[in-house]
């Protein structure tokens, strides 16, 4: 329930950007967007820092 919602919110932030973009950018790994944008799996802290200061975002406004 959780990582479907993270899911949700990653998507909308990313908007018309490709995964491919954003992992190349953050450093992350192209899989592992996937992973977090399907809901397979929830954002270490470190990649949430990462994300969340790429998208502009708090993580509480991402993550909680």
């Amino acid at each position: 329930m959780v990582a479907n919602t993270i899911a949700e919110r990653l998507i909308e932030c990313r908007g018309n950007k490709s995964q491919a973009l954003v992992a190349k950018e953050t450093g992350i790994a192209p899989s592992t967007i996937s992973m977090y944008e399907n809901g397979e799996r929830v954002p270490r802290d470190s990649n949430k820092i990462i994300l969340a200061k790429y998208y502009n975002k708090t993580i509480q406004e991402l993550f909680f």
